[in-house]
């Protein structure tokens, strides 16, 4: 399924959709290098002569680093379990908006300062709302979306991507080193524990 078929599925999800009180959430879920931003940029472009669009990346609300760092807890855990305060995003995002509220007020997290600011967002009812980012389709948060769709890239492709990307992180042995200790261990629970495939309203490759 090209990125016109996507649209055109979600736009067909979006005219039929129970609610028209509150945005039509779509989550772009899958693992690192996936290309979930690109997707999600690409979605919001072609959508836009349709409807009003909001783009929400996950990964912009994570906390701070004490709080998902060195916590006494394995690597994985604290990916999974401590990066994002999830029952906080449940409440304060996904609830709301579920419930037809249209004006969120979301930490955003400044990554050079480590620090978190507040920002109001606000939202039509009218829209689509697509909010882009990994383990999106844990059981904690995926019964909010209305269209829940996952990129499944070939493994070595991912790692390939992810590993060339994120010098942030260091050299390439630093990169890699990470990866196997925190980010792929996490990658392989999330596929176990959620099967995020099987609760996708779609699958693209």
């Amino acid at each position: 399924m090209d990125i016109h078929e996507l649209k055109s599925d979600i736009i067909k999800q979006f005219k039929v959709r129970s609610s028209t009180e509150r945005p039509f959430i779509v989550a772009i879920d899958g693992l690192g290098g996936a290309g979930k931003s690109t997707v999600a940029n690409k979605l919001a472009e072609e959508l836009q002569s349709i409807c009003a669009v909001a783009l929400i990346h996950i990964d912009n609300h994570i906390v701070e680093r004490s709080k998902r760092y060195d916590t006494g807890y394995d690597e994985w855990y604290e990916y999974y379990y401590l990066q994002w305060d999830i029952e906080f995003i449940k409440n304060n995002m996904l609830l709301p908006l579920h419930n037809n509220k249209l004006q969120l007020l979301l930490p955003f997290y400044n990554q050079s300062a480590d620090t978190l600011s507040d920002r109001i967002i606000k939202l039509d009812s009218n829209s689509i709302l697509l909010i882009e980012g990994i383990f999106l389709l844990r059981h904690e948060w995926r019964n909010f979306y209305d269209y829940r769709l996952f990129i499944d890239l070939p493994r070595k492709n991912r790692e390939d991507r992810v590993l060339r990307r994120d010098a942030y992180i260091g050299n390439y042995e630093a990169r890699l080193s990470k990866y196997k200790r925190r980010y792929w261990p996490t990658e392989d629970y999330y596929l176990e524990k959620e099967n995020p495939l099987a609760c996708a309203d779609i699958v693209i490759f």
